[in-house]
């Protein structure tokens, strides 16, 4: 177990999928088992309300509950919800939230309504900061068009509003000046296609999607990636890469979703504007997962 009592993000927290069921509705009973089956194979925690979870489509109440599903099914120590929002006072109120329920942590998006400049950066993460729950900085560029550059990031550590940040711009080249400019600030691997690299730059933490479906292997592949073991680890990632690429792709939702689906859990369906993967896109991700089963890596 890599989390400790006071930087709970560290190690390998999941972006967990949302269960919907056929109607669409959230199956909240299979998302309490979905957390509980993810750390008992070997996940130090999980992400609920992020991308992946398809924060932006849930209504308040839905968000509200699945957060306090996770705490129940794991523990708050264990749940590091997003919180993201188009305001920075709604940003704010999901923290209090969280914090309420009892999580440790959350991950917060920069505003991401508009391309915000970096004195609106620095106001909105300010502002979330006061809810009085350590904060996980979540650097999306190509989402959000704002980027958290390393100078930024510094910024916002250095003012005490941030303590790790989530680094999915693909530029694994920032680890090394980030921990030049705030070697306290915890980096975490925010996109499962650059692990080994972003491991091998330093970070103490995965906020990861795979493992969704592939927990175990996941998880194998962090501590040999972190621990320096490259032979495990690049094997390893050798052989998950084909399905980890499908992070940083436009349908990972629906690719993740479809992957849980094979290895027999429930991923399901996604809620509009999404839509299900085209007739190759599925094949692709399809042929992937059964090769990674075969291998013995579900």
């Amino acid at each position: 177990m890599t989390t400790t009592a006071n930087r709970p993000w560290r190690g390998v927290l999941v972006a967990t999928a949302l269960p919907l069921t056929d109607e669409l509705a959230v199956d909240h009973d299979k998302f309490a088992e979905h957390c509980s089956w993810l750390v008992g194979n070997g996940c130090d925690g999980v992400v609920p309300n992020g991308s992946l979870g398809e924060y932006q489509v849930l209504t308040s109440e839905e968000r509200a509950k699945v957060v306090e599903t996770a705490v129940a099914a794991i523990g708050g120590a264990r749940v590091m919800p997003g919180v993201a929002a188009y305001g920075s006072a709604e940003s704010r109120r999901w923290a209090e939230q969280a914090r309420d329920a009892g999580c440790a942590s959350v991950m917060l998006l920069p505003p991401n309504a508009y391309r915000a400049d970096e004195r609106s950066v620095l106001a909105h993460y300010a502002e979330v900061a006061k809810a009085g729950v350590p904060i996980v900085a979540y650097n999306n560029p190509i989402d959000t068009k704002v980027d958290l550059v390393p100078e930024l990031l510094a910024k916002l550590h250095g003012e005490g509003y941030i303590h790790a940040v989530k680094e999915f711009s693909g530029d694994v080249r920032r680890a090394y000046q980030l921990a030049e400019l705030a070697p306290e600030l915890d980096l975490l691997i925010g996109a499962d296609d650059v692990l080994l690299e972003l491991a091998l730059a330093g970070a103490k933490g995965w906020v990861a999607g795979y493992p969704n479906a592939l927990p175990a292997a996941s998880v194998e592949l962090y501590h040999a990636a972190v621990g320096g073991d490259l032979a495990t680890a690049k094997k390893l990632y050798e052989q998950l890469h084909p399905l980890l690429r499908w992070d940083s792709k436009v349908e990972f939702v629906q690719a993740i979703k479809l992957s849980m689906d094979i290895v027999g859990r429930h991923g399901g369906p996604v809620r509009p504007p999404r839509v299900p993967l085209l007739a190759e896109q599925e094949a692709a991700v399809r042929a992937a997962t059964e090769k990674a089963v075969a291998a013995g890596l579900a």
